[in-house]
């Protein structure tokens, strides 16, 4: 499905348009007392205009409208950020989060007026225990970076409450990016496992590492499971026992959970705490940042350190109970971000065990039919048949034309497909990770396969096509250095003189 340029419009920032005295408001006749503001707020009042767009409804709508159309999104086409599980957002999801009776819940509204919200979140709660074989969960962490955090915390303030102050955290190369920062954050170290032949952390490289850092100041194990290469952890079992005998705890990145619900539960694995991405595997929005969700669920050992409010439940009632001496405190604030546990509630009930369990199967089908259609087309990270994602490599194709990983996603824009996740996992030289999940059908899967084959061929006969794609899109390749080091992030009237310029 190759993309084309169709009706694109250069779209000024709001602050071109309108003139002096233009609204698209109207307001009634005014009925009480005049009053001067400059005068009213006791010399606090904005001396000049606030510089707002003076704008017609029709300018503003079509202004909103036309930069929507600029957008690529999953509702468009399929999107295959690898480990970003980018999967299509049921409406019946929006239609439930929507209904004006949580819509418009005060989040301090008292639990006696809020019961039937409270439920949704207590049953939320369970099912995602059930999905991972813990005890019991926290919801409120607002993203999975969020509840890897929280659920770290957990650990820290277990072993503070042994009597020990263990640091040392070992993380694999394998695990997600965002490990490391999470132990600085807690005042712990990161010690790193090193990639394996295979793409599989071994019982025997983990005690190699111990043992190397002095074996007794254990406090715990972070590891991903589906790993960042795609493949599940075989030794994980063995492994958490070997954690576990040295007095430290287990963190499950759930991130991935989507290839293994249903299938394997990481509780039944011996870890003790697992954060899930309700932003993905759940069908919430990922919202551009936000709002996400990322709960965690963990072992009855932790329960006593979880974050406030802990939602409990007694004699079929529910209330949030703040006063919990030992717990890591608040995370969040009020309880989270409740529209995305209405998204996730509505989407699980609508799937129900079965459908859940389908879900995984078909996301592992859809990511190995990629692998098995493409592996002779680029090099492949590992050579055992993945899970959810697939995850390429450059190193042929550049050293034998030139071309590389980012030519490969600007050209793709031009196929009609967003870019896979690029240049990462960091252990795969020139990585493509490619996510389809379950929603994508074989048709599309296979017009996404014609245009990476047509991509790698052009690399050999016309590369400098490649090289500066993409060439459809109304905007073509930006200097990307630019825009990190020097955003420009508001609009001045100076920018105004320079568009017109143009």
């Amino acid at each position: 499905m190759p993309a084309d340029r169709g009706l694109q419009f250069d779209e000024p920032p709001i602050f071109e348009r309108g003139s002096p005295g233009r609204s698209g408001a109207s307001l009634p006749p005014l009925d009480v007392p005049r009053v001067d503001p400059a005068t009213a707020f006791g010399g606090l009042a904005r001396q000049t205009p606030a510089g707002l767009p003076e704008v017609s409804e029709p300018e503003v709508f079509r202004h909103f409208v036309r930069l929507s159309q600029q957008n690529f999104c999953i509702d468009t086409q399929m999107y295959p950020l690898g480990s970003c599980t980018m999967k299509y957002n049921p409406k019946v999801n929006e239609w439930a989060a929507r209904q004006s009776e949580f819509l418009a819940l005060h989040p301090l509204c008292p639990d006696a007026y809020a019961q039937g919200s409270l439920e949704v979140m207590w049953r939320l709660s369970r099912m995602l225990c059930e999905v991972t074989g813990m005890d019991d969960c926290a919801l409120s962490p607002a993203a999975g970076a969020q509840g890897e955090l929280t659920g770290v915390m957990l650990i820290r303030a277990y072993h503070r409450a042994q009597g020990r102050s263990p640091r040392k955290v070992f993380i694999p190369e394998s695990a997600h990016g965002t490990n490391p920062a999470t132990c600085a954050l807690t005042g712990l170290e990161a010690i790193k496992i090193p990639k394996s032949d295979d793409g599989l952390v071994h019982p025997e490289d983990v005690l190699r590492i111990i043992e190397r850092e002095g074996g007794d100041d254990v406090c715990g194990l972070m590891i991903t499971n589906p790993n960042t290469l795609g493949l599940f952890e075989t030794h994980l079992p063995e492994i958490t026992k070997l954690i576990h005998a040295r007095g430290g705890l287990v963190y499950g990145d759930g991130a991935n959970t989507n290839a293994i619900m249903g299938q394997v539960r990481p509780g039944d694995l011996g870890v003790d705490v697992v954060h899930i991405n309700l932003h993905k595997t759940f069908t919430t929005p990922h919202g551009g940042g936000g709002p996400g969700a990322g709960p965690i669920c963990f072992k009855a050992s932790l329960s006593p350190f979880a974050p406030t409010p802990v939602l409990v439940r007694a004699d079929g009632r529910y209330r949030l109970e703040h006063d919990r001496p030992q717990s890591i405190g608040r995370v969040r604030a009020f309880q989270g971000n409740f529209g995305m546990f209405i998204r996730a509630y509505t989407y699980m009930r609508e799937m129900g065990a079965e459908g859940l369990s389908l879900a995984s199967q078909l996301a592992v089908l859809n990511a190995r039919y990629l692998w098995s259609q493409l592996k002779d087309t680029l090099d492949v990270a590992t050579t055992q048949p993945c899970m959810h994602e697939v995850v390429l490599s450059d190193e042929t194709l550049e050293r034998t034309t030139g071309v590389k990983t980012l030519d490969v996603a600007k050209r793709l824009l031009d196929h009609g497909f967003h870019s896979p996740t690029v240049y990462f996992p960091l252990v795969v030289k020139g990585a493509l990770m490619i996510e389809p999940t379950e929603n994508e059908t074989k048709q599309t899967l296979d017009e996404f396969v014609a245009a990476l084959k047509t991509i790698v061929a052009e690399a050999s006969t016309a590369p400098e096509v490649v090289k500066t794609a993409p060439h459809l899109p109304r905007l073509g390749r930006l200097d990307e250095a630019r825009a990190a080091r020097k955003p420009r992030l508001r609009w001045t009237p100076a920018q105004q003189d320079e568009n017109s310029q143009r």
